[in-house]
């Protein structure tokens, strides 16, 4: 009986280490998600710069797209696995240059030589509805699209075919798949697992606006603690060379490019969401023109392309 006793003991006394260690490999771990509480509510700040360069007959041309938003996020409703969150644009600012337009919009500024002021105006303060995931997945964007319809009426006065072509720049930049794109990428998609510094995730989504293809997105835990995570992103960009979609000027193309995303989070863990994000695209490679009499286009011709994206993010919680 004493033998047995002092055996039990021995064993307690092994099996606390044992114990111990397990704890501290716990601690090493941590579940990253969004959280939210209804009634919540934030401002996300928006600044970013795209530039995309096209050479025709020796002839470098250059397309600018400047964005500077304010945007706030009120929580709607909290459900398991799911909250809604009601989007308002308050401040909108783009400005867009092309060989032949030139587009400078404050969108709280009248500008009657604008009717582009006019459609971001009546965009302001207008709601419309995110279904998120706790992972970060967004399941559903409602009432964007129907807002920019609604917007699209300012635009009747102007001849047929500028109603057009004002019409496709508004869904371009501002439509639900242009909206979910940079949404896509600004909000981590977290794992369903716990992870520690080091590990490393990815998840696929597809291109949504303009050109055709997928993005491979790639995170790596870099640090953590109580309040915040430091996550790295990356992402690898590829097209898809037969599908055909449509430039600014209405021209045909194919698009056979490659690129790299490089990003930094700060992540607020009460939330999931990130205080600060800042992000670098570039893509290279080439668009094939298809042959367009309209477009004094006489057979395919092969353009060489480079896009140059620059954006940096910031959320406050306000409530």
């Amino acid at each position: 009986m004493k033998r047995f006793l002092v055996s039990m003991a021995m064993g307690a006394v092994l099996a606390l280490p044992v114990k111990a260690q397990l704890q501290e490999e716990k601690r090493d771990y941590v579940d990253l998600a969004y959280n939210f509480q209804k009634g919540q509510q934030f401002e996300l700040k928006q600044e970013s710069r795209s530039e995309t360069y096209t050479t025709v007959d020796d002839v470098m041309q250059r397309v600018t797209r400047d964005f500077n938003n304010s945007i706030s996020i009120q929580v709607d409703d909290v459900i398991p696995g799911h909250a809604y969150l009601i989007f308002k644009y308050k401040e909108l600012k783009f400005n867009f240059n092309a060989r032949n337009q030139n587009i400078l919009v404050d969108a709280a500024v009248p500008n009657d030589k604008e009717p582009f002021q006019a459609a971001l105006k009546s965009i302001l303060d207008h709601p419309f509805t995110v279904d998120l995931a706790s992972t970060g997945f967004i399941n559903k964007i409602t009432g964007l699209d129907e807002l920019l319809d609604k917007a699209s009426a300012t635009f009747t006065n102007l001849k047929e075919d500028e109603q057009e072509a004002y019409k496709k720049l508004m869904k371009d930049q501002f439509g639900t798949n242009a909206f979910r794109s940079w949404l896509e990428q600004l909000l981590v998609i977290y794992p369903v697992r716990s992870i520690k510094t080091g590990t490393r995730w990815e998840e696929n989504v597809p291109i949504r606006t303009g050109l055709v293809g997928n993005i491979d997105l790639y995170w790596n835990l870099q640090t953590w603690d109580a309040q915040t995570a430091k996550i790295n992103g990356t992402g690898k960009v590829s097209t898809n060379k037969v599908e055909t979609f449509t430039l600014e000027d209405g021209i045909e193309a194919t698009a056979e490019i490659d690129g790299d995303i490089m990003t930094n989070y700060l992540i607020d863990r009460s939330t999931g969401l990130p205080s600060i994000c800042a992000q670098n695209t570039e893509m290279n490679g080439t668009y094939t023109y298809k042959a367009n009499k309209a477009k004094r286009i006489k057979k395919d011709i092969k353009v060489p392309v480079k896009i140059v994206t620059n954006a940096s993010y910031k959320i406050k919680q306000m409530k």
